[in-house]
């Protein structure tokens, strides 16, 4: 291989690896962008558009994601992805403005500024639900999950193991109380220690 040819390789390398980075980030907080989004405007439509708008900018901008560290990565790239997004929703805004449904961009700009408030919550939160469900057997947790997944449901979960639907609810219940208890009880250590 000559010396262009070498390069070029280095170049593909490095790009494929920064390409599987920032698929993994956006991978990983594509339902908070959307959250996000959806909290900054007055209706479900537009939503689609501006979260797709939000990643291909991302993705264009992402050679200027520079987080301190990697381990701050994950946490830098949701705020930033979000102020990204901000600014898609006040642009989708604009060009929605002849609807009656349409917040002014102070109120855009309020609302973002709430939900970014409410990231570190958010994020501590989930890391303690993932935690818990992680604490619990396997069998457990598909039984809570079932509830909240399509394609899976307590019927399905009954006539598979012979179970009454009455006593899997009653798991379910019990489960879920067990796992309000786990995350209430994760969440407090995490803030006491922070």
């Amino acid at each position: 291989m000559d010396h262009e040819s070498d390069r070029e390789q280095r170049y593909s390398d490095t790009a494929i690896q920064r390409y599987s980075e920032f698929v993994a980030l956006l991978a990983r907080h594509d339902q908070s962008i959307r959250r996000f989004v959806r909290s900054l405007l007055p209706s479900r439509d537009g939503v689609d558009d501006v979260v797709q708008d939000t990643a291909l900018e991302c993705w264009n901008k992402f050679s200027e994601f520079q987080p301190e560290s990697l381990d701050d990565s994950v946490q830098e790239f949701i705020r930033w992805a979000c102020i990204i997004a901000r600014y898609k929703a006040m642009s989708w805004q604009r060009d929605k403005a002849r609807d009656r449904l349409v917040f002014r961009e102070s109120v855009i700009e309020r609302l973002a500024q709430a939900a970014i408030d409410n990231l570190d919550q958010q994020e501590l939160e989930q890391s303690a639900i993932e935690s818990c469900l992680g604490k619990l057997h396997d069998d457990q947790r598909r039984l809570v999950l079932s509830v909240h997944s399509p394609g899976e449901s307590i019927a399905a979960i009954a006539e598979e193991t012979g179970e009454a639907a009455r006593r899997l609810y009653s798991k379910v219940n019990a489960l879920r109380k067990r796992l309000l208890d786990c995350v209430e009880q994760r969440i407090a250590a995490e803030v006491g220690n922070g």
